[in-house]
């Protein structure tokens, strides 16, 4: 019976055996012995501008959205309403004195005029770039909302005209109040209209099956309760702020009434410099919360909960 040779060279005959990959073997003998990596092999990184940072994403000219889910639809809901009672609180909190437009024009009724076409446009093309889902008009909504609060000649607080009668309008702790909440409700629609574009996106891609995403319900409900918990700090912190010419008073009348009294009815207090003074109070408060780090005490108390 013959018996099969172990020799396995005619297997070979005619054919080119090479031990590694030919893009390899072409790349090491190419290769300088320098070690310097190629330029092709290193990746860019895009670092966002300041407008695409406000924005939430890139500024592209139009980015395509599947049809909006119940979570964006919600958001998109919110941000109306929050349009409207801006719209509304910034016209009321924005008298013409003292803007860009009186000052250009020395016209109280031409300021007057402009300031109500701003507003307007302001809300107009936010709720256009809300409805469908554009960073465009939504920028320039930012812009012209910023605009229309812009001040030259007012170092106080005041009102367009008497919508709620005199003595509300002599009563410094209601005008604080609404321009807290004017405030409030300008950071709020700056957070959901961009919270839409960013859950769009966020939507668009699970959809797709771009990217997997675990505890998406766990991740809407923290952003939900973000929504409700972070306007109440800023308007705590708000409120602290523009009642500094009550605050400090109170304290210094513990050294002295009389410079407490002139402290109080001191008109820099609630300008721009009350306001400065007030922000460092504030930033003084948070600073030390930092020192004693609190942050990483929650962080903690929350992992050990969980």
């Amino acid at each position: 019976m013959a018996t099969k040779s172990g020799d396995t060279a005619h297997l070979y005959d005619g054919k080119t055996v090479r031990s590694s990959a030919p893009s390899r073997k072409k790349l090491a003998g190419t290769s300088s012995s320098s070690g310097e990596i190629p330029k092709d092999a290193i990746p860019t990184v895009e670092i966002p501008t300041f407008i695409e940072s406000l924005l939430g994403g890139p500024l592209v000219p139009k980015m395509k959205f599947l049809p909006a889910d119940k979570m964006v639809q919600n958001l998109q809901l919110g941000c109306y309403g929050v349009l409207i009672a801006l719209g509304i609180l910034t016209y009321i909190v924005t008298p013409a004195v003292g803007t860009i437009w009186f000052t250009v024009t020395g016209s109280m009724t031409v300021a007057s005029i402009l300031q109500i076409m701003v507003v307007v446009c302001a809300v107009g093309t936010g709720f256009w770039g809300t409805m469908f889902r554009d960073a465009r008009f939504l920028l320039v909504s930012y812009v012209l909302f910023i605009l229309s609060v812009m001040r030259f000649a007012s170092s106080k607080v005041s009102f367009s005209q008497d919508l709620f009668g005199e003595a509300f309008m002599e009563s410094e702790l209601m005008l604080t109040i609404l321009v807290v909440i004017y405030a409030v409700l300008l950071v709020m629609y700056f957070e959901l209209s961009n919270g839409v574009l960013r859950f769009s996106m966020l939507d668009t891609s699970i959809r797709t099956r771009e990217v997997y995403v675990m505890n998406v319900k766990k991740i809407i409900g923290k952003y939900h309760r973000s929504l409700v918990i972070n306007p109440l700090i800023a308007g705590t912190l708000a409120m602290l702020v523009l009642s500094v010419n009550t605050i400090l008073p109170a304290f210094i009348s513990l050294f002295s009434e009389q410079t407490a009294l002139r402290m109080e009815e001191s008109v820099e207090l609630i300008s721009v410099y009350g306001v400065a003074l007030g922000t460092l109070f504030v930033f003084i408060i948070v600073g030390g919360l930092f020192i004693l780090d609190l942050p990483t005490h929650l962080q903690s108390w929350r992992e050990n909960k969980d």
